[in-house]
């Protein structure tokens, strides 16, 4: 289980985006985000590294 701090989500559209990108990877990929705290949280096969990776190329930025 990873939780990421993702910036610029600002809606459903904006989920599914994020999710999509991590399920291009890894298609069993599960993957629930919280706009109010811009965390998403991933049960995932991928690397830290690779999913937040993959979701800064999909236009959102994950905060360290």
């Amino acid at each position: 289980m990873l939780s990421l701090k993702v910036s610029g989500m600002t809606c459903g559209g904006c989920i599914n985006a994020v999710t999509r990108a991590v399920q291009a990877q890894d298609p069993a990929a599960k993957v629930q985000a919280d706009l109010a705290t811009q965390i998403v949280t991933l049960e995932t096969a991928l690397t830290a590294e690779k999913a937040a990776q993959l979701i800064t190329d999909a236009g959102f930025p994950v905060v360290q």
